[in-house]
């Protein structure tokens, strides 16, 4: 079976292996193969596996095992960015270019060398293409006009970036550990390229391989992705020609498995050699299961609700408070995180600079009543929420669902998978969506930016942060300090102004943080240096390896 495998994986509908394989019964396999991890985890929020366009949590892992980029996080201390295809870097004396040097010899899977130019038309593809992560980048100064002159290539080894402010070094250089800074094969993706018809919203003649890149692969990392059926299965391979260490196991398969009691099983069947989405009950019957093993990590994600701002309802700042005082924080730590988080209500996670441990709000039906009244709502209103229908998200959800019952206010629970309720969400379409946000790269303005910065609030607006998605008209003064802060070179005096920050918009934004996650994981004996990374994109396979 594995033999028919390995030959049919580029042939995904038609193999009867692979079919077996992604069945959800638990006795798809007596063993996982010997040369192949297999990975239960809840993907349904996967859209494209395109890095210009994916910006979804578990895409990115996919796209971190999968792509190179120029740099990337030290996994071993969060406060440092290391080279990945770059082999050194020097910034001018202005603060404003940086030239970065590759490394020699360096070779997509498809055996194509990698050159600067794949470089700049990484930058080049990511900008024009303008999908929901091209703002880590068009912040920069970077447009569709400008950025073959601001991104190029001196030479075959040479890459110049030029930004249009004297930024932080350290906040620009981690930026490009971002996905979207995700460097792609330019001849590979030139030849699946697609002519389309220039129009008053795109106005370039090719959609740059983004329809074919939905699915395909033009990458240089550990692995090379070799199939993405939708809520089913991602399967990748070695590749050969990575430059870096080479993969201890031929294949990685992330198995879609929505339910934590299925992902126990399977782990304790042997079915999966991991279990990535434990919940509380799972994981302490995990814990005392002889031979499986635990891990875990503090994660950069937090997990929030938030109150569209287009419901005139919502948009009252008295009904804002409220929902923010009808969240049991207590309850929801004690038992639907349990293990697997803690209560943080500001939004930068801990690790990060400038991040705040404080947590004002605590459950107070009468005090959230008093505002209600305030905001006109004395017999409260009725109001939906998006869910994607995963664990702790349902659970949270229904918490909310039974407290601000008790303060007069119906909430109609709208379940989704990944994909339905963050396309919602996207189009700003939803009432109030519960979800995650995960830092796209290790410094405070990932998340400073998206939820305070919002510069055009109409439903064409380009810059589609969490602010945007809101449409909520973020105060000049929270937006002009953000921006500040990424001039502000001294680390103390930048901390001061992140925390200040994090107080005001806990106070006014239309945003509830709940928690921040600890990512856990049970696995099998068998396997070796399996672990979690510090960000949900530093979750490396490569290393692991098994008996």
């Amino acid at each position: 079976m594995i033999h028919s495998l390995n030959k049919s994986l580029r042939v995904l509908s038609t193999s009867a292996a692979l079919g077996l394989l992604l069945s959800t019964a638990p006795q798809a396999f007596a063993a996982t193969p010997a040369d192949t991890l297999v990975e239960g985890f809840a993907i349904d929020d996967i859209i494209t596996i395109d890095p210009g366009e994916a910006f979804e949590l578990s895409t990115a892992e996919i796209t971190a095992n999968c792509y190179s980029k120029l740099v990337m996080l030290d996994p071993a201390d969060t406060s440092k960015v290391i080279g990945d295809l770059a082999d050194s870097w020097t910034t001018s004396g202005d603060g404003l270019t940086y030239t970065f040097k590759l490394k020699s010899g360096l070779k997509f899977a498809s055996g194509n060398p990698i050159t600067a130019a794949d470089v700049a038309y990484s930058f080049e593809r990511a900008v024009k293409l303008d999908k929901s992560p091209a703002f880590l980048l068009t912040q920069f100064g970077l447009t569709g006009d400008n950025v073959t002159e601001k991104a190029k290539a001196a030479d075959d080894t040479t890459f110049v970036f030029t930004v249009d402010k004297p930024y932080a070094p350290s906040f620009v250089l981690n930026v490009l550990t971002a996905t979207v800074a995700s460097v792609v094969d330019k001849k590979v993706v030139m030849e699946h390229a697609k002519k389309v018809t220039p129009n008053a919203d795109y106005k370039y003649d090719t959609d740059f391989g983004n329809e074919w890149m939905k699915t395909g692969y033009a990458g240089s990392g550990p692995y090379k992705t070799m199939a993405w059926r939708a809520n089913e299965a991602v399967i990748m391979e070695a590749n050969p020609n990575y430059y870096g260490e080479k993969p201890k196991l031929k294949r990685v398969i992330y198995r879609h498995m929505k339910e934590s009691s299925g992902q126990r099983l399977a782990l304790e069947n042997g079915d999966i050699d991991v279990a990535r989405n434990l919940e509380p009950g799972d994981l302490d019957a995990v814990q005392k299961k002889n031979g499986i093993r635990l891990t875990s990590a503090p994660k950069g994600t937090v997990y929030y609700f938030s109150l569209n701002q287009k419901n005139k309802n919502l948009a009252k700042p008295e009904v804002v408070e409220a929902f923010k005082y009808l969240v049991d924080y207590e309850a929801i730590g004690a038992t639907l995180i349990k293990g697997i988080g803690e209560i943080h209500q500001t939004f930068l996670p801990k690790g990060q600079l400038g991040a705040l441990n404080e947590n004002p709000y605590k459950l107070d039906v009468a005090k959230a009543k008093e505002l209600l009244a305030k905001a006109g709502f004395k017999d409260g209103f009725t109001v939906s929420m998006d869910v994607r229908n995963t664990q702790p998200v349902t659970g949270i959800a229904e918490s909310v669902q039974q407290t601000l019952a008790q303060a007069g206010i119906k909430l109609e629970i709208i379940p989704g998978d990944g994909k339905q309720t963050l396309t919602k969400f996207r189009a700003r379409t939803h009432d109030i969506y519960i979800g995650q946000w995960g830092s796209d790269y290790f410094d405070p303005n990932s998340n400073a930016e998206t939820f305070t910065i919002n510069p055009d609030n109409s439903d064409g607006g380009k810059t589609k942060t969490l602010a945007w998605r809101n449409a909520w008209e973020v105060p000049k003064e929270l937006s002009d300090a953000a921006k500040g802060a990424l001039l502000e070179k001294d680390a103390g005096k930048r901390a001061a102004i992140y925390e200040d920050l994090q107080r005001k918009v806990l106070a006014q934004s239309p945003f509830v943080l709940i928690f921040q996650q600890t990512e856990v994981a049970g696995y099998s004996p068998k396997l070796k240096n399996f672990k979690l990374g510090p960000s949900f994109d530093t979750n490396f396979v490569y290393t692991v390896s098994k008996e």
